[in-house]
């Protein structure tokens, strides 16, 4: 597995035209948040170091191919005092497989503050590393991401509230000590974000044998942090019908400070065919 300096080491083609490399993979279609995560990197480099990026808004119109790396069109929608706005629209063999409209705030406005307490949860010292806990057949998706640390709350230690329909917290940050460029830990969460949100879709329906993809994918950034330290990622999935799922999260610092929220629609058709494998499996 690339590292996460490499996977978002966009390469400059022309003016506001990059490249993000392919890497090899289990997967049969490109991981979305390394292209979520590559589409930002080419926008923020267009954008003044005096801004920051706050909001992203990204839609995975077709899957990619992971064998082939991605061109990104970085088009500069406006250059304002206060505001800078980006639209990138990610291509493989000529036609798009992603557009993102990305946000850049000035790093020196001043404001009102509030946020919501970061729910509870086990240390996550305390929890098993699932890249060495799951059983083997589980294992494929963990080795995909073998320099994140990524540690699930289980049910019986997860505290629920009964207005939520469905709700999953985990601990995750990359294992290896990033630079200390706030653009990078920004690229990396957007990279981190797009792993297990959708699973809490199927938290009430853990036999559900689903096709699942991300749709959508959205980002508000909102405090500095660091993705090689703990993070927490509160998910819920507040309703799914007609074959998608929406789902949402809130992201902590082990400190308890929230520095971003991340809202996912997700395709979850009920695969048919798995199903009926695992009907006849049962009946024989």
């Amino acid at each position: 597995m690339a590292t996460i300096e490499e996977i978002l080491q966009v390469e400059p083609i022309e003016t506001d035209i990059y490249r993000g490399l392919a890497f090899p993979t289990l997967m049969q279609r490109t991981f979305g948040g390394q292209v979520a995560g590559q589409a930002l990197m080419s926008a923020t480099r267009t954008v003044d170091a005096e801004y920051a990026v706050h909001s992203l808004h990204g839609y995975f119109v077709r899957p990619g191919k992971p064998e082939k790396p991605t061109l990104f069109l970085v088009d500069r929608i406006r250059d304002g005092r206060s505001f800078v706005t980006r639209r990138v629209t990610g291509i493989q063999n000529g036609v798009a497989i992603f557009t993102m409209s990305a946000s850049f705030h000035v790093r020196t406005d001043h404001g009102i503050e509030h946020q919501d307490r970061m729910p509870p949860a086990p240390a996550p010292e305390e929890l098993p590393d699932e890249a060495n806990e799951l059983p083997e057949d589980a294992k494929a998706i963990f080795r995909e991401w073998k320099n994140f640390d990524i540690r699930l709350v289980p049910p019986s230690r997860l505290a629920t509230s009964d207005y939520f329909a469905a709700q999953q917290r985990v601990w995750f940050r990359y294992r290896h000590r990033l630079p200390d460029d706030q653009v990078f830990h920004v690229g990396t969460l957007a990279y981190m974000s797009d792993m297990t949100l959708l699973g809490s879709s199927k938290v009430p329906h853990p036999d559900a044998d689903l096709q699942a993809a991300s749709l959508d994918h959205a980002m508000w950034f909102m405090r500095p942090f660091r993705a090689d330290e703990w993070l927490l990622y509160d998910q819920t999935s507040p309703s799914a019908f007609g074959g998608r799922a929406l789902t949402q999260g809130r992201i902590f610092d082990h400190a308890g400070r929230m520095v971003a929220a991340v809202t996912q629609e997700g395709l979850t058709r009920i695969d048919r065919e798995a199903a009926a494998d695992r009907r006849d499996g049962q009946a024989q």
